[in-house]
C-alpha cells in the first residue's frame, strides 16, 4: 500500500507541475496571440496591415463587384442624424435617391459607408448596409465641420489616405459624396469611355471640353480604377497634405493637375464628366432627362444641403410622374443653400 501511495503522490505532483507549466506558458503566450487577431470594428485605424483577417479587406470583399468595384461613401453623426431633432436626415436623403432612381436599387449591394464615429457606424448597421468603421487617432469628427475650417480639410484629408489604402488593395470605386442624389445609375455613362480606364471625376463647371485639365474639378464624385499610375497620384496628392496649410484636398489635387500636369506626367488617362449628366447646384442640370447625379455643392451647412436636396427629390417625382400636367422641365431654385452663405458661422451648425 506504500508503494502505491508514493506512486499516487508521484503522480499527483507531475500532473501539479505539467498543469502549472501551462498555465505560465498561456499567460506569456496570449498577448502574442492578440497582436495577430482582428481588431474589434470600433478600433480599426486609418493605417492597417492588409493580412487575411483584414477587416476592411472582408467588406470590401463583400461590397464589391466581380470586378473589384465598389462604391464609397464616408459619414459621420452629423450626416446620419436630424439636423436640430427635423427629418429626413443628410443620410435619409442620400438613400432615398437609390430607391426612387432609374435602376438605382441594386448598387447598394455595392454601396461601402464608412463611418467616422460611432453614431454613424451603428446606424449603418441598423439599416443594413456594408459598413467599416474608421478611426483616426487624436481627431473627433463627430459634429459638422464645416466648409474650409481646420476640422473640414482634416477630415477631407483623413478619407483621401483611406481611398488610397482602397487602391491599393486593388479596388477599383466611385466616391461619391453624401450629399449627392444618385436619380440613375452612372455605370452605363462611365463605360462608355473605355479607353478612359484611370479617372473620371465631376466638375462644379464645366468647360465643354472632357480632357481640359483646366476644368474645375470636384472630389465630390469621381471613379477611380485601381493601377500603379491613380496609386502614385494619390500618392503624390496625399503627400502635399503637410505642404498645404489652409487648402482642403480638393484643392491641393486642382493644382496638381492644372498647374503642375500630373495627368500628363503619369500618363493618366482622365475625363471630366458633365454637368448635364453629372449636376451639382454650381451649375444644374439643363436635361433632367438623362440627369445622372445631383450634388449639393456650392452650398455651406448641412441643413440648407437637406432642404434644397429634399426639393431636388420632389422635383423629380414630379417630372417622373406619368400624370404630371406640369410644362415644368427645370429644378426648384436652391434657395436655402443661396441663404446660408449669408448666415455667420454660428447660425449654421
Amino acid at each position: 500500500m506504500d508503494s502505491i501511495a508514493k506512486n499516487y503522490f508521484v503522480i499527483n505532483v507531475l500532473l501539479f507541475f505539467l498543469f502549472l507549466v501551462a498555465i505560465i506558458s498561456l499567460y506569456n503566450w496570449t498577448p502574442g496571440l492578440v497582436s495577430i487577431l482582428p481588431l474589434n470594428s470600433t478600433l480599426m485605424r486609418t493605417h492597417t496591415d492588409h493580412g487575411l483577417n483584414d477587416e476592411l479587406e472582408e467588406v470590401l470583399s463583400k461590397a464589391s463587384t466581380e470586378d473589384k468595384m465598389v462604391i464609397i461613401t464616408v459619414v459621420n453623426k452629423a450626416y446620419v442624424e436630424p439636423h436640430h431633432d427635423q427629418y429626413p436626415t443628410m443620410f435619409d436623403i442620400f438613400l432615398e435617391g437609390f430607391w426612387v432612381g432609374e435602376r438605382t436599387q441594386f448598387l447598394l449591394d455595392h454601396l461601402l459607408v464608412v463611418s467616422m464615429d460611432q453614431t454613424a457606424y451603428n446606424r449603418c448597421l441598423f439599416r443594413r448596409l456594408n459598413c467599416y468603421r474608421l478611426i483616426t487617432e487624436g481627431v473627433d469628427f463627430t459634429e459638422e465641420k464645416l466648409y474650409m475650417t481646420a476640422d473640414f480639410i482634416k477630415m477631407m484629408w483623413a478619407r483621401t489616405a483611406f481611398l488610397l489604402d482602397v487602391l491599393k488593395r486593388g479596388y477599383s470605386f466611385i466616391f461619391t459624396d453624401t450629399d449627392i442624389i444618385w436619380l440613375r445609375d452612372p455605370f452605363p455613362r462611365l463605360k462608355m469611355y473605355k479607353e478612359i480606364d484611370d479617372m473620371q471625376m465631376s466638375t462644379d463647371r464645366f468647360n465643354g471640353y472632357p480632357s481640359s485639365t483646366q476644368n474645375s474639378i470636384n472630389t465630390g464624385f469621381y471613379h477611380v480604377r485601381s493601377n500603379n499610375k491613380t496609386i502614385t497620384l494619390f500618392e503624390t496628392w496625399y503627400g502635399r497634405r503637410t505642404s498645404s496649410a489652409g487648402m482642403k484636398e480638393q484643392d491641393v489635387l486642382a493644382k496638381l493637375i492644372t498647374k503642375e500636369g500630373v495627368i500628363d506626367k503619369l500618363g493618366l488617362r482622365a475625363r471630366f464628366l458633365d454637368n448635364d449628366h453629372f449636376s451639382g447646384f454650381c451649375s444644374d442640370s439643363k436635361e433632367v432627362n438623362v440627369v445622372v447625379t445631383v450634388h449639393a455643392n456650392c452650398c455651406r451647412s448641412i441643413g440648407a444641403k437637406v432642404a434644397d436636396l429634399t426639393r431636388v427629390l420632389k422635383d423629380w417625382k414630379t417630372l417622373r410622374d406619368p400624370n404630371n400636367t406640369s410644362n415644368a422641365t427645370t429644378w426648384s431654385k436652391h434657395e436655402a443653400c443661396g441663404k446660408a452663405w449669408t448666415l455667420p458661422p454660428s447660425l449654421l451648425t
